[in-house]
C-alpha cells in the first residue's frame, strides 16, 4: 500500500496494530477522520488518551473502572452473596449483557496455563479466596470457559476454597466445551448462568 503522506501511513499502521483491523479498514477509518472537522479528531484522540492514563482495575473485583472500586461492586441494589468469577473483562462484559444476572464479579485475568507458562500466582486467585473469607459471600459460580485450562482452573481454586462456608457452582453446560464464553450467544449463557451446577 502506497502513502503519499508519512502522516497517513503512521496513522494507518497505528490503527492496523488493533485487533481485527486490516490495512484496509485501518485506511478507510483514517481517511474518515481526516474527513470530518478538527474537533471531532481532538476529541477522538483526547478519549483515547485519558482513557489510557485514567482507566485501573477495581481493587476488589479486577473489573476496569474509572474509580479504586468499580460501579458494580458500589451497586448496593446488586447481591453482594453471589460472586462469579470470570477469566477476563470482556466476561463481565458478556454477562452483564444477558440481563441474568445480579451479584458481583472477580475476574482472575486468564487460566492455569503451564504450557504457556501461567501458573495460580499469576492470577488474582488470592484476593478471591480473602472476599470469600472475610466477606458476604455465600455462593461462588465459576464462569469459566469449558477447556482442560479453565476445569484446571476450577479444580485449583475449588482447593483453595476448601473449609470456607461458601458454595461453589459451575455455569451449566450449554456453553460447549473447548468454547470461549465471550463467543457464546446472550440466550445459552444466560441459560447457563441460571442453571447452574455445584461443583
Amino acid at each position: 500500500m502506497q502513502f503519499s503522506s508519512k502522516l497517513i501511513e503512521e496513522a494507518v499502521n497505528a490503527f492496523a496494530s488493533l485487533p481485527g483491523i486490516g490495512k484496509k479498514t485501518a485506511l478507510r477509518l483514517v481517511l474518515h477522520l481526516v474527513q470530518r472537522p478538527t474537533e471531532d479528531s481532538v476529541h477522538f484522540a483526547r478519549a483515547i488518551s485519558s482513557m489510557r492514563e485514567n482507566i485501573q482495575h477495581c481493587t476488589q473485583c479486577g473489573n476496569l473502572s474509572d474509580q479504586h472500586i468499580c460501579s458494580i461492586c458500589r451497586d448496593a441494589r446488586r447481591d453482594q452473596s453471589l460472586i462469579c468469577v470470570v477469566e477476563s473483562i470482556r466476561d463481565v462484559m458478556a454477562i452483564e449483557d444477558t440481563q441474568q444476572y445480579r451479584g458481583l464479579y472477580h475476574v482472575l485475568g486468564g487460566v492455569i496455563a503451564p504450557i504457556e507458562g501461567v501458573g495460580p500466582a499469576d492470577l488474582n486467585i488470592d484476593t478471591l479466596v480473602e472476599r470469600a473469607k472475610h466477606g458476604d459471600t455465600q455462593e461462588i459460580i465459576m464462569a469459566i470457559s469449558p477447556t482442560i485450562e479453565g476445569d484446571t482452573t476450577i479444580y485449583f481454586i475449588n482447593r483453595q476454597l476448601e473449609g470456607i462456608d461458601v458454595t461453589v457452582s459451575n455455569i451449566a453446560r450449554g456453553v460447549s466445551f473447548g468454547g470461549e464464553l465471550e463467543y457464546a450467544d446472550e440466550v445459552t449463557l444466560g441459560r447457563s448462568i441460571v442453571s447452574r451446577t455445584k461443583v
